[in-house]
């Protein structure tokens, strides 16, 4: 089969080797309807890409770090984020890349839409539409085999490691055909169903004024029609607000403002949504089956640019929440709007709601009113939990959404740079360690102030101010939802520490990173460089609110904590509570259970751990001895140049972090916690280790390598 096909020489036996999307568009093209000029790269492409370049190889050693089932969906964005990374950086070979200019060049349009068209995909069996990528308005050749190489990787996107096992996802056997359409800029764009999922007694058409791209991923919204799917009738309409187009730019698309006169106008007239529906039954003669069919109508022109079968994916059963999952990709529009939401009213609502409940004298309550605060508390931590999922969460797509932007223009070496623009975030976390770091020094010079500290009765003129401004701000963190007994003795401990011994300081200066910051944006010009500003300060406000988040929600947790306390320090038995109380309390003070896992390998004839593997998640070597923080008490026998191994590191733990020469955790990605404060005190972190706490001891000599993800142990 040839590297290229035209749809003409597209014949039955290349169905596996064209994709869906490609076999699909020959079909339209073979029976007389109007589709885009198209050449498809097909599957021997990408096979001698990934077995000349050793590509596959390294995708199934990403792909090993971890058992699948056992990752975190942190870890499911890095883990597509370093493929994604290995084809950006990974050059086509010579011979290959001369190859495909010759095959393409001489065919290939001003302007391209390079699209996915995986085998599997677009069937019967399973659609799974939006798992791979498509990019449009792509012009020139050698931009053209970029695209290429990120429509490959998108083989293994996160969307498409989700459904795995439904796309047969095999390193050895799969593989990834591209449509390279001309750019067809139609005025009016959408989509249309054959069927309606919800009504399969109804058709439905989507449309907007502009290109497609802007429905597909939520920029603009569309005007909707469902029709009789036997007849073609109007059965209902719904407009909406209508005040963007997406158009196209000098590179990809741009969002502008739509003409007045156009805003109260539906984008298609009855003749024209007529026209559509009976494309969808002349489609569903074709196929034998009704279509999801992407059109764009372009003077006076309708134009299919694909059609495939409406199906929906196999349902993953009780607990899958792969739909969840998908729904945490928002689009720049969408961020910006929750950005603000979070900022501006959830964010100064939870802090007034703890500062509420923490002014409250529980001990004036009688035992009847006490039991009632508690189940009021318990539901208020519920309500906000909540919160934390359905806005809190998908913000942190935010910084997800710069990195690729990052890694497409600069192709670093490290997959995580971007993440040093987002330093010097002004997190709750670094604000709490830089008091602590000021009382230490203090301490330093007047030893004798660990008495006042230990007493909790601090009067010291200089010591006194610092410790009013930490337990003001921080005293009721504790360690996030879990207390973790901030005692005066135990903050003692950790000033002693902090005073005795060199501490790490933070990695970041503000300067620097606004240094990094003009570097990068000065690889741009105009309009796109104003674009690239907004999404990296969208990603800082993301980082920032990926580790305060927590602490928000800790506070509010630690005061239903309180309540408790008090309850018991009366002599009350918690199972005399509701169930949901005690259910919550279980899930605020459970110690975390462990996985199983790890890398065992052979010595001196028994079977020894020497080596662990897990996902780099900030550079670094760094040796010492391991202490092991299986429940947060343990902090306060922390000592300096130890490595804190633990399952998961709260927020609210993150005050060692000065102490530490490296962390190792359980749980994975560049997004969790113990990550994001290592990379801003410059220390190595391996994450997503399944056994660490069990493997490891407190004392062991650890080895961390931060670039590798690798432990070793002795």
């Amino acid at each position: 089969m040839n590297l290229v096909l035209r749809l003409e020489e597209v014949k039955p036996r290349h169905r596996r080797g064209v994709g869906g999307k490609g076999f699909a568009l020959a079909a339209l093209k073979r029976h007389g309807l109007p589709v885009p000029t198209t050449l498809i790269v097909t599957t021997r492409a990408y096979e001698e890409f990934v077995g000349l370049t050793g590509l596959r190889g390294r995708i199934l050693l990403e792909l090993r770090r971890k058992p699948f089932q056992e990752l975190r969906w942190e870890e499911i964005w890095d883990l597509a984020l370093r493929l994604r990374h290995l084809f950006l950086t990974t050059p086509l070979p010579p011979g290959l890349e001369a190859r495909l200019h010759d095959a393409l060049g001489p065919h290939l349009p001003a302007r391209c839409v390079v699209r996915s068209s995986a085998p599997g995909e677009d069937s019967r069996r399973a659609s799974f539409a939006g798992l791979h990528a498509s990019f449009v308005n792509v012009a020139g050749l050698q931009a053209v085999l970029e695209h290429l190489k990120l429509v490959w990787a998108s083989l293994w996107s996160d969307g498409a490691l989700l459904y795995r096992r439904e796309l047969g996802l095999d390193v050895r056997t799969s593989a990834m055909a591209a449509v390279i359409q001309e750019m067809v800029a139609g005025d009016r764009s959408g989509v249309a169903f054959g069927l309606n999922p919800q009504d399969p007694s109804q058709a439905v058409i989507e449309a907007v004024y502009g290109l497609n791209q802007g429905l597909v991923d939520g920029t603009v919204e569309p005007d909707r029609w469902l029709l009789d799917r036997a007849t073609g009738r109007i059965v209902d309409y719904r407009a909406a607000p209508k005040g963007e187009v997406l158009l196209p730019g000098r590179e990809g698309v741009r969002l502008a403002e739509l003409a007045p006169e156009k805003r109260e106008v539906p984008p298609l007239s009855e003749a024209e949504v007529d026209q559509i529906f009976r494309l969808l039954r002349r489609l569903e003669e074709i196929f034998g089956t009704p279509q999801d069919v992407e059109w764009t109508w372009q003077e006076g022109r309708l134009v299919v640019l694909q059609s495939r079968p409406i199906s929906t994916p196999p349902p993953g059963g009780e607990g899958d929440r792969r739909s969840w999952y998908l729904s945490l990709r928002r689009s720049f529009g969408n961020l910006t709007a929750l950005r603000r939401k979070v900022e501006e009213e959830l964010l100064p609502a939870m802090d007034r709601e703890a500062r509420e409940l923490a002014s409250h004298s529980l001990a004036e309550l009688d035992t009847a009113s006490l039991r009632e605060e508690i189940l009021r508390r318990g539901r208020l931590y519920r309500q906000w939990k909540k919160v934390y999922w359905e806005d809190f969460i998908p913000l942190a797509h935010g910084v997800r959404l710069f990195g690729q932007l990052y890694t497409d223009a600069v192709k670093p070496r490290d997959p995580y740079e971007f993440l040093d623009l987002l330093g010097a975030a002004g997190m709750l976390a670094l604000r709490r360690n830089r008091l602590l770091l000021e009382m230490a020094a203090r301490v330093r010079e007047r030893p004798e102030l660990l008495e006042e500290v230990r007493r909790g009765q601090v009067k010291d003129p200089g010591l006194e101010p610092l410790w009013r401004a930490f337990m003001g701000e921080f005293g009721d963190l504790a360690c996030g939802a879990n207390t973790c007994g901030l005692t005066s003795g135990g903050l003692a401990h950790l000033l002693e520490e902090m005073a005795r011994r060199p501490v790490q300081a933070e990695r970041f200066d503000p300067r620097e990173v606004e240094a990094l910051k003009g570097q990068f944006l000065s690889r741009f010009r105009g309009g796109k460089r104003e674009e690239m500003a907004q999404y990296l300060e969208l990603a800082r406000a993301s980082y920032r609110l990926r580790d305060d988040d927590n602490l928000y929600l800790g506070r509010i947790g630690a005061q239903f904590l309180r309540a408790l306390e008090e309850y018991r320090r009366r002599g009350g038995d918690l199972k005399e509570l509701a169930p949901e109380v005690q259910e919550l309390w279980a899930e605020l003070t459970a110690t975390p259970a462990e996985q199983p896992g790890g890398v065992a390998i052979t010595g001196l004839g028994r079977l020894k751990t020497r080596q662990l593997i897990g996902q780099p998640a900030s550079p670094g070597v760094a040796r010492g001895p391991a202490r092991v923080v299986l429940r947060p008490e343990g902090l306060f026998q922390f000592r300096a140049g130890e490595i804190l191994v633990c399952d998961a590191l709260d927020p609210g733990m993150t005050l060692v972090v000065p102490l530490a020469a490296a962390i190792v955790e359980r749980r994975g990605g560049m997004l969790i916690h113990g990550s994001i404060i290592a990379r801003e005190y410059g220390i190595p972190c391996v994450t997503g280790v399944p056994d660490a706490t069990r493997r490891i001891h407190t004392g062991d000599a650890l080895t961390v390598d931060g670039y590798l993800g690798i432990v070793i142990l002795g």
